[in-house]
């Protein structure tokens, strides 16, 4: 090669896939941020620092230690965050070193989830970096004698133009240890930014390249046992009689022991079961084989989808409880139309599933090593597993292999630290894929009711939404049935619609499994729900669909539920922060038309579909343009997707992470469904919970990021809700037929 080419991982793999025999290339990463470990005191540099803050660390070798205080499962936070601190402490990026924070409240909210690492805490860390910078300035000011307001931070030093003197951040590490440390500082232009905004490379390419990377499931401790576990099949289900004898004799077991039992509510606790422990991963799950178990399957153990899914779809039909009421929608209208949509029981089903390594100390403290989302409530869950005092306990974070919420919920890491208090010994526990499927937090199953009214003209006058769920909440409290307002708010409550009559009702729902939150929570089955139900009513009235979507989008205005009677408490009540803005939100539906050509003529047997959702203060339009091949099989040819989250740190990470949205919510949309027998799961594997394959991906999906100025939004959640609509709405315009459950295969169309 005579020049570097940027080429994607799709085209990459396709040309490296036509290659015959072997592959041989060379690669080669430009100079960048260097991601490390996370860093012990005992292992921190001999020389002298200062730390301006808990995130920042300046080393008088002129090394900025930035602590990553998230976990990174893929999304490029290891980089993003970095890029702001380092953008507004003028550090130059080949000079940064990234660590892995551990889990400690000193550092505030730690949870990678909910889309918050950058969109809560954009000024958090950009004041990091500028008091950081502040005091580089305060520190050559003093050591010059000169007034601080005359120097200038800029590449990695502080410069006083009048003199012509300069001083690495490194020569003043001594000066600035002797300062007050600043708690604020005036923040950069935008204009004036150098990371912020760029892409840049993720600083763990390298590893990741080169296989260095640390997951949770590759950690490992000298003398450490593996433990496989066999659990109830139905939630909260316990062990009636055992029998470990031929357990006991695979070769390589160490021990067989039994778990306490589930707790209720279940919170992050241990769920029970039969532990085998061996000095290989391999004798442990032979050894789990070989365990003869009677389980008293207990009060969930009559759990079965199909019963359950009935009950659901009859109580949408039913008046639930009222949660927001603008209007009459009971008022008479010219005609009316009404529909029930289905949404099934989910996994996020990460690629590395749950693995986590404890040590129980001699001195009664705890080190665990897992891929979590969340270090702090990590732990807390092992402190309070193992009745001590959090301080006792040292939650490392490793890289993830992916999330989606699972593992955000540690308690496969109490299970490995209970398990290394019992033997003495480090112990790592790995979850199965079948585990992971079988025994996880699941993404709830809803049913929704929409039923709308229209004036002599067509125009819509009236909307009546009824979602029925279990909620996550039923987790975490006993007794809890009703959908939480904090849920509602995720697609529901922040309905967008220009209607003057407007009713969101809430019906009970009682879970059978532990429920939790998986990419984008309830905004998924909302959006399904909703999104296609406009574009029925398109069809209905003979109008386009994207001039309808519009219609019902209306003026640009703000919109907070709270106006309407709602109380909630969605994501640090964001929505009385930041209102649905319907201009910004049919700003994307016409720049995602736009993209995808909407109008134009196509082949028999194809048809476009659009959606549009806001999330997590993010607004995302997608289209997918679907064909019916001969055997009524469904093909998604294109997507096109736009996203508008305000400022962008990393357009790359973003563009990444929308076409990543585009394959997960392909995914859920044609594939995904969990069933249940007699209380557990059925479904294990790929084979039976299939993901999308690269045989089936889109030839190319088109992303754009929309110019904005406005606060950041959430990148990782919001692209997913709009996919499932946008390829059921093409569905049906490239064959006349409604799909009102997913997923698509259960139609015959997969």
């Amino acid at each position: 090669m005579s020049g570097l080419q940027r080429i994607s991982r799709r085209e990459f793999l396709r040309r490296t896939g036509q290659a015959g025999g072997g592959l041989v290339f060379a690669l080669t990463l430009p100079g960048a941020a260097r991601a490390s470990d996370v860093v012990m005191p005992a292992m921190q540099p001999s020389g002298a620092s200062v730390a301006p803050n808990v995130y920042v660390n300046i080393r008088d070798d002129g090394i900025v230690e930035i602590y990553c205080y998230r976990s990174e499962m893929g999304q490029g936070i290891r980089t993003s965050l970095p890029q702001v601190i380092a953008d507004e402490l003028e550090a130059d990026w080949d000079k940064i070193s990234v660590i892995q924070a551990v889990g400690d409240d000193k550092y505030g909210d730690q949870n990678t989830d909910g889309s918050t690492s950058i969109r809560k805490h954009f000024d958090l860390l950009r004041n990091a970096g500028a008091t950081a910078r502040d005091l580089m300035i305060a520190a050559a000011a003093s050591r010059w004698g000169v007034p601080a307001d005359e120097c200038v931070a800029r590449h990695h030093a502080v410069h006083h133009e009048a003199s012509g003197r300069s001083a690495g951040f490194g020569e003043l590490v001594d000066a600035a240890s002797k300062l007050p440390l600043p708690e604020t500082a005036a923040f950069k232009d935008r204009k004036d930014y150098r990371y912020i905004g760029k892409s840049l490379d993720t600083i763990d390419a390298m590893d990741f390249t080169t296989g260095r990377a640390i997951y949770g499931i590759d950690k490992t401790l000298p003398d450490m046992l593996y433990a496989s576990i066999e659990r109830c099949p139905a939630f909260g289900g316990t062990v009636a009689s055992f029998d470990d004898s031929a357990a006991k004799q695979v070769a390589g077991v160490v021990a067989v022991i039994r778990l306490p039992e589930p707790t209720v509510p279940a919170l992050f606790n241990l769920q029970g079961g039969i532990a085998v422990l061996a000095d290989n991963t391999w004798a442990a799950e032979q050894g789990r084989k070989a365990l003869k178990i009677e389980w008293d399957r207990g009060a969930n153990g009559g759990y079965q989808d199909a019963a359950y899914k009935k009950s659901l779809l009859e109580a949408a039909q039913k008046p639930g409880t009222t949660m927001l009421e603008r209007g009459d929608v009971d008022s008479e209208t010219e005609s009316t139309h009404d529909a029930l949509y289905y949404a099934p029981l989910l996994a996020q089903a990460p690629m590395e599933p749950p693995a986590a390594l404890a040590r129980v100390n001699k001195d009664g403290t705890c080190d665990v090593w897992a891929c979590v989302q969340n270090p702090q409530a990590t732990r807390d869950t092992v402190a309070a597993t193992l009745g001590v005092d959090k301080d006792k306990v040292t939650s490392h974070v490793t890289l993830l292999g992916g999330g989606f919420g699972r593992k955000s919920k540690p308690d496969f890491a109490a299970e490995a630290a209970w398990l290394s208090r019992e033997t003495g010994r480090p112990v790592k526990v790995t979850w199965t894929r079948e585990d992971d499927l079988r025994h996880g937090y699941f993404h709830s199953v809803s049913a929704q009711y929409y039923r709308a009214g229209m004036d002599a003209e067509g125009k819509t006058t009236s909307w009546l939404q009824r979602t029925a769920f279990p909620s996550i909440f039923s987790t975490f409290a006993p007794g809890v049935v009703t959908p939480t307002s904090m849920e509602l708010g995720l697609g529901a409550l922040d309905a967008p619609w220009n209607v003057p009559n407007l009713r969101i009702e809430a019906c009970d729902a009682t879970a059978h499994v532990r429920v939790g939150w998986l990419r984008s929570v309830c905004n998924i089955f909302h959006a399904f729900g909703a999104c296609s139900f406009v574009d029925e009513l398109a069809h209905l009235k003979g109008v386009d669909p994207k001039q309808h979507l519009l219609e019902m989008i209306g003026p640009a205005r703000k919109i907070d539920p709270a106006a309407d009677g709602a109380e909630y408490a969605n994501y640090d009540q964001d929505l009385a922060t930041y209102p649905v803005d319907t201009g910004r939100l049919a700003a994307v539906v016409n720049k995602v038309a736009d993209m995808a050509s909407w109008g134009r003529k196509l082949a028999d047997g194809r048809g476009l579909g659009i959606a549009v959702h806001r999330s997590f203060l993010t607004y995302v339009g997608a289209v997918a343009e679907v064909s019916v091949d001969d055997s009524g099989k469904l093909v998604v040819h294109e997507m096109w997707i736009c996203m508008d989250a305000g400022t962008v740190i990393n357009p790359d990470r973003v563009i990444a992470q929308m076409e990543g949205a585009g394959i997960f919510g392909m995914s859920l949309a044609m594939h995904g469904e969990l069933t249940a027998k007699d209380g557990g799961i059925v479904e294990g594997n790929f084979d039976t919970y299939p993901v999308v394959r690269m045989s089936e991906a889109p030839a190319a999906i088109h992303c754009h990021i929309m110019e904005s100025d406005a606060p950041p939004g959430g990148v990782g959640e919001p692209g997913v809700p709009p996919i499932a609509p946008a390829i059921v709405n093409a569905y049906f315009a490239a064959s006349g037929k409604r799909v009102r459950e997913l997923p698509l295969r259960n139609a015959g169309l997969t």
